[in-house]
């Protein structure tokens, strides 16, 4: 029975390989650029059909407040002049306390003024701490502001290509989900879609190499790699789903055409 099993196994991977399947070659992931805030487009500097990079600008945003608004906040952390003057005061009470209780011990002042001269001195280091605090609290601020202008250029999460255009400089951008301003694509990788019949199952493995060959006008066949094999099997329709992988560094191969694929 073990025999059996393995021959018919070995058949249906067989017969897999063998033959040719309809595929569909689709874009890796594709991204719609929205805008995290309201407000007005400044600039697109890219068009339909441009490739872009990784981190790319692609759009960019009114920021003439927020630019502002940043350079304040690094003028307030950059400042030093109110804890100096914290520490200068510290430093000048110090010295009246330490030298108001030598006084004391000697017997030259009273109890009530070297225990104003030390109420000085604690006065004196809570000030310095208020301004260190202030300090910190400016750069943080100013942290703070540099990421809300951030959030005004609008970068490629890949590189791809652009695939529309919704919006032009001087329109209003918003959050809203279903106002995108450009639509991205990242087509190397590209995926390469395909529906089996069930009796292939248990043939066409993860790892495994396709040829894959577009419809015309390509020319040529493209080797591929099985990524992703269906788990479960649609009832409906007697058939499960593959995903390779095909490679496309000079982006030769388009997405969205259709192709035919055999397993090697």
């Amino acid at each position: 029975m073990k025999l059996l099993a393995a021959f018919v196994l070995l058949a249906i991977a067989a017969r897999a390989q063998a033959a040719e399947y309809d595929c569909l070659i689709e874009a890796f992931e594709t991204v719609d650029v929205r805008s995290p805030v309201e407000a007005l487009i400044a600039s697109i500097p890219v068009r339909r059909g441009d490739l872009v990079t990784r981190g790319q600008v692609v759009v960019k945003l009114e920021s003439a407040a927020e630019r502002a608004s940043l350079d304040l906040a690094r003028a307030r952390a950059a400042a030093q002049g109110e804890l100096k003057a914290a520490e200068a005061r510290l430093d000048l009470a110090r010295k009246k306390w330490e030298r108001a209780e030598q006084l004391h011990k000697q017997n030259f002042i009273s109890s009530t003024a070297r225990d104003e001269a030390e109420a000085e001195f604690r006065l004196a280091t809570e000030q310095v701490r208020q301004a260190t605090e202030a300090k910190e609290l400016a750069e943080l601020e100013a942290k703070r502001s540099y990421e809300v202008l951030a959030l005004r250029t609008l970068r490629s999460p890949f590189a791809g290509i652009v695939i529309d255009k919704f919006q032009s400089p001087g329109e209003m951008a918003t959050t809203n989900i279903n106002q995108p301003i450009l639509k991205l694509a990242r087509i190397d990788p590209l995926h390469v879609e395909v529906v089996l019949p069930v009796a292939s199952y248990g043939g066409i493995k993860v790892g495994m190499k396709g040829s894959v060959v577009p419809e015309k006008p390509l020319l040529g066949s493209y080797s591929a790699r099985v990524k992703v094999v269906d788990r479960v099997v649609d009832a409906a329709s007697g058939t499960f789903g593959v995903r390779l992988e095909l490679p496309n560094p000079k982006g030769v191969i388009p997405a969205g055409v259709k192709c035919r694929v055999s397993f090697e």
